[in-house]
This record gives structure tokens, sequence and C-alpha cells, in this order.
């Protein structure tokens, strides 16, 4: 007898082994169907699987997350398995499952091309409308190496030769093609019914420049038309959105090949940076941090004392000079230890908060630099807080409620909380791991936030909270984040007169919530699809005059405007009206105001908001105090 455990706790009995597709038969025929895989005691396996003794089952089906993986990790066989019969010398090298999709690399004598990739698809699609059986087998490794070669396929022997000799392979068939893999895959081809081939690429083999480039094929693969037609969408939006166009297009800043990774801010792009750093500053002062700021270049000796020279060094930017080395900071920390030494401090100075709009730079590969939201010199709204064991959970629940106010002011509403918990490698007792990773669990059960754990995700040093930002598109950025340090303030010195007139280390609460101010523009920007909200545009407001007869009105208008507080430019260009509008229309601009004879006469103006939104005539007193509360309320 075999027995089933079931999620829901009921058991079923069978009189011997039965396959996954059997139990969900027997469940109910439309589950038997629907079935994509199973998860056997956690794992998941195809539906043919033999279930040989008592286990614990889960039934697979579309609605799964594991169920989307495996229809995707089929369609990438489905491709293959097209390309080989449209290509039959194309070699298969390697096809696994990425983020919304999958991908597979291809050996062939000339480059494919966008026919190619239609015609692909198009015989993708017959081939799942086959509805072919998909079948497993195992095979010993040297009898599948020799199977492999074959039939011409030397990438997939070379793969499987790198597997110990007395180990088994797994091999997966659909009618003509067979592919190495270890599953699992979806009962048959007609199971894949929502696909597309997306993009071409070149990738080299195994990674190494050294090697053959191959051809690799994108595609993207659903459970629903509906979820595909949504996840293209939003990639066309995310296209439109892109900050590097916007940027352009809005002249907020550009880049050059003088200066791989940095940033030219234009004074419209500025503009938008000083918004964010004056409220951040703002945010520092009325929550008790006091502004600092350490030098851009440190002793090689420093960098060695924090471990970073050792570890890091690689990223670093270094100099020399009058036979001293030197390295650009990579981040705030140490400078900060550096200044907390500078005096002897009693535990009735703790918690002591610095915050820094400091500068680093990075030696990031010229590969990942992307726009303002990968770059090598960026500043960050970085703060570190000295403070006692028992400080640590109020400090955490402080910055979490500040952390909050901040995002919900830039317009985010949608954010997961997660933890990352002690890594392998990593320095400090298991007792002291356990005190910093509780310490942030009781802040946010205190603060009444669910969250999720990331396992061997914290810094060496320390656990750390992560907040992800959700934007228009639902795409999450990772952005601030609350780390426990234990390490850095005693490697550096740093000691405080306790209670009992003994010297103790403090623990250095490394926080930021905005992050790269860089990137967290580049956030905005694609959030917004550049249409900011009136309290970050860098010009809220563009007065336009008809003809030459309302210059003078219109500029004493932009000039009280102006006195108002607010940030105004008067096009009094001898140009036509619709012509003006429109260009400054495709600014993104909040508010568009025209100027004729009888808004002159009236002492009044006619107001357009963004959208091409005619909000009529109004008086300009009027008009001041809607401004006013639109940047008040950061509407």
């Amino acid at each position: 007898m075999v027995a089933v455990t079931l999620p829901d706790g009921s058991q079923r009995q069978f009189d011997g082994p039965v396959t996954v597709s059997h139990v969900a038969t027997s469940i109910a025929s439309s589950l038997g169907k629907a079935a994509l895989a199973g998860k056997v005691d956690g794992k998941v396996v195809d539906t043919s699987f033999l279930i040989e003794k008592d286990s614990d089952l889960a039934i697979v089906t579309d609605k799964d997350p594991e169920g989307l993986d495996v229809i995707r990790h089929s369609t990438a066989h489905l491709l293959a398995y097209a390309v080989k019969e449209l290509f039959p010398d194309a070699q298969v090298t390697i096809g696994p499952v990425i983020e919304n999709g999958f991908y597979y690399d291809f050996s062939y004598k000339r480059p494919f091309t966008p026919d190619d990739l239609a015609a692909i698809e198009k015989k993708m699609t017959e081939i799942a409308k086959r509805d072919e059986r998909v079948t497993r087998s195992v095979m010993p490794r040297d009898e599948a190496v020799a199977y492999f070669k074959s039939i011409g396929e030397h990438y997939k022997a070379e793969i499987i030769a790198s597997i110990p000799v007395n180990e088994d392979v797994s091999l997966y068939a659909e009618g003509g093609f067979t592919d190495l893999c270890r599953g699992p895959h979806v009962p048959s081809t007609g199971k894949l019914k929502v696909f597309k081939l997306m993009k071409l690429a070149g990738a080299y083999w195994r990674g190494d420049s050294k090697n053959e480039m191959l051809q690799r094929v994108y595609g993207t693969a659903w459970a629903k038309k509906e979820d595909q037609e949504l996840y293209l969408h939003n990639l066309e939006e995310a296209e439109k959105r892109d900050h590097r166009k916007l940027g352009k297009q809005l002249d907020f800043f550009h880049f050059q090949d003088e200066a791989p990774g940095l940033v030219f801010w234009h004074p419209k792009g500025w503009t938008i940076w000083q918004q964010v750093e004056q409220y951040m500053r703002n945010k520092y002062q009325v929550n008790g941090y006091q502004e600092v700021k350490a030098p851009q270049i440190l002793d090689r000796t420093l960098w060695e004392k924090t471990g970073h020279w050792e570890n890091y060094r690689e990223n670093m930017f270094s100099t020399e000079s009058e036979n001293r080395s030197y390295a650009l900071k990579p981040m705030n920390c140490p400078g900060h230890v550096q200044i907390y030494n500078a005096g002897m401090k009693s535990y009735r100075d703790l918690p002591l908060r610095y915050g820094e709009f400091g500068q680093c730079h990075r030696n990031e590969p010229s590969g990942a630099l992307h726009g303002v939201m990968r770059v090598r010199g960026f500043t960050q709204d970085d703060g570190h807080i000295f403070c006692t064991e028992a400080q640590i959970e109020p400090e955490v629940t402080a910055f979490h409620a500040q952390a909050m106010e901040v995002y919900t002011d830039f317009g985010f509403s949608n954010i997961d909380v997660k933890i990352a918990l002690r890594p392998d490698n990593r320095i400090g007792s298991d007792e002291v791991w356990d005190t910093a990773e509780e310490a942030l669990r009781a802040a946010l059960r205190k603060c009444g936030v669910s969250w999720t754990e990331l396992p061997g995700e914290g810094a060496f040093y320390g656990p750390k909270i992560e907040y992800h930002l959700k934007d228009s598109l639902g795409r999450p950025w990772q952005v601030g984040t609350m780390q426990v340090d234990f390490s850095m303030p005693g490697r550096l010195g740093a000691e405080y007169v306790a209670d009992d007139n003994t010297r103790k280390v403090p623990v250095m609460l490394h926080r930021a919530i905005v992050g790269s101010l860089e990137r967290f523009i580049g956030i905005l920007i694609e959030n917004y699809a550049g249409a900011l909200p009136m309290w970050l545009a860098p010009v809220q407001v563009a007065v336009l005059n008809i003809s030459d007869a309302q210059a003078e009105y219109a500029t004493d208008l932009a000039a009280r405007l102006r006195k108002a507080g607010f940030r105004v430019h008067a096009d009094l260009r001898n140009e036509k009206i619709t012509y003006k509008i429109r260009e400054h229309s495709v600014q993104k601009l909040p508010y568009i105001l025209v100027i004729g004879d009888k808004e002159r006469d009236a002492n009044t103006v006619a107001v357009r908001a963004r959208g091409n939104v005619d909000l009529g005539v109004m008086p300009v007193d009027a008009l001041i105090e809607r401004l006013k509360h639109e940047v008040e309320t950061k509407a």
C-alpha cells in the first residue's frame, strides 16, 4: 500500500506504486487534465513520476508558480525542437529558464535573422498543436556521450562528459527531438499554448570569450494569453519610460565617453536632484541627524583595517601621492567612524546619528553600466547611527516610520520589506547574529509590518532590512536599507564610556532611504514617465503670451510666480501659440499658462494642466493658491 497525503491533509491509499498523473485523475478528471507536474515531498517532478512510498503530494497546475517554471522550461525545449526541424545542422547547447521567460543558445553556420525568428515561432506553434508526448529516460553517462556525438550534438556531449563517470543522465524526448535535462517537463507539447520569441543576441560558449560565439534566442512563455499581453504591454511601456531616452528628450542629463559611468547633470536634471536632496536633508534634521562631510580620498591603511582593501579592492579607484597609497571611497561608513572617534563619547551621547550626502566611486565593469541606474560615481543619502545594543530596536522602528513616509511622499505605496539573514561567510558569533536578527524582527513586528526573510543574503558583518518599491508598472526596485554592524566600529577603534565607567564598542547601524540619488532619480523618471509631480518638476509652470501685446503682463506674472516660490519659464517668443503649447506639452510640464488680451485686461490667466487638460480662466491669486496646495501636499 502507498499512502499519498494531499495539501489539505487528506490521504489517498493505493495498492502499489502510483504516478502523479494517476493520483491527479483519481481526485478529479479535470485535475488530471490540468496537471503539469507534481510536488512530491517538496520536490517538483513530472506527472509520470512513480510514487513508490508514502509521500506528501501537491498537484502543480498553471495556477502555481512552479507550473509557470515548468511551462517556460518546456517551451525552451520546444524552441530547440523547432530549430532542429528547420535547421538540422544547428547544434543545441543550453536553454535555461530566466525571469519572465527562457533562452536557448545555438551553434549554426550563419546568423539567424528576424525572418528566421518568425519561422521558428511558427514551427513551435505547429509542434505544440501536434500535442506530442514528452517522455523521460535515463542513460549511463558514457552511453549518453556516445549518443549525442552520433547525432552531431558535440556541445551536449561536452556537457555530459563533465558529469562524474558513474552517474546516469536524464534525457527528455518529444517527437524526433531528444535533449539532456533534469526536468521536470509538461506531459505533452499541447500544454504549451502561450509563448513568443523576443530577440536574438550573441553569447560565448560557457561564457568564455575565447570560445565560439553562439546565437542566443530569447523567448517568453505564460499560462494565460492575457498574462503575456500584459507583460508585452509593460515591456512597451518600459521602453517608452526608459530614463536614458527621457533624460535626453527632457534635457536632464547626458553621458559621454570621456567620463564612462559618470553623469553630466543639466540645469533641469540638477533641479530634480536638488529637490530630492533638500527634501532628504529636511528629513535628517527633523529626525535628529547631524549632517557631516568626510573626505573623498582616504589612505590605504584605513581600507585595510575595514577589510575593504582585501575584499573589495578590484572595485575601488586608487591613486598615489608622495609614496603613499590612497583610494576614492566606495562607501561612507569608515569616514563616519573617524568623525565619531574625534572625541570621547559617553553612553549619554548615544544614539548618535550622522547623515551625509556622500559621493562614492566604484569601479563597475563597463558592461554593467546602465544610465543613471548603474554608475561609477554616485551620491547616497547615507547615514550611520552609533548606539547601544538596547537601542537597536527603537532606532530601527523610528527609521522604518521615516522611510515609509518618504516613499509615500515620492508616490510609492506598494513596498515589500525583506530581512537578509546571516551568510555562510560571516564574522561574529552566532549569539551576536541572533541578537541582531531578532532586533530587526522585533522592530518590524512593532511597526505591524509583514516581511519576507532571505536566508544567507545578509552582509558579512550583519543582517539588514531591505525596502523594495514597486513602480507604476509593477517592477520592483531595491532602494532603502537598514544594516546592523557589530564589526566595523571595533575594527576602527570606536568606543564609548558606559554607565559603569567601562569602555564599550558601539553598534553601528548603516541606513539609507533612497540610496543612490542618481538611481532613485532614474526610478522616479521611469515611474512617472518623465511627468514628475509638481513638487519635483524642474519647470513647474510655463507662461506663454499670444502676442507682444501681452509680453509685459506675462513677464510680471512670471516674476510674481517666482516670488511665490515656483520654478517658472516665460516663453515670449514670436511664435504661434499652438506651436508653443505643443512644445511645452512635450516637455511634460505640470502647468501651461496662456495669456491673451482678455486675460491681461482682467488680471487672469488661462490654465492648462498636464495632459492637455483645460482648466479654464482663473484669477492669479486663485492659481497661486492651487499651485501652493499641490506642492505642499505633494499631490
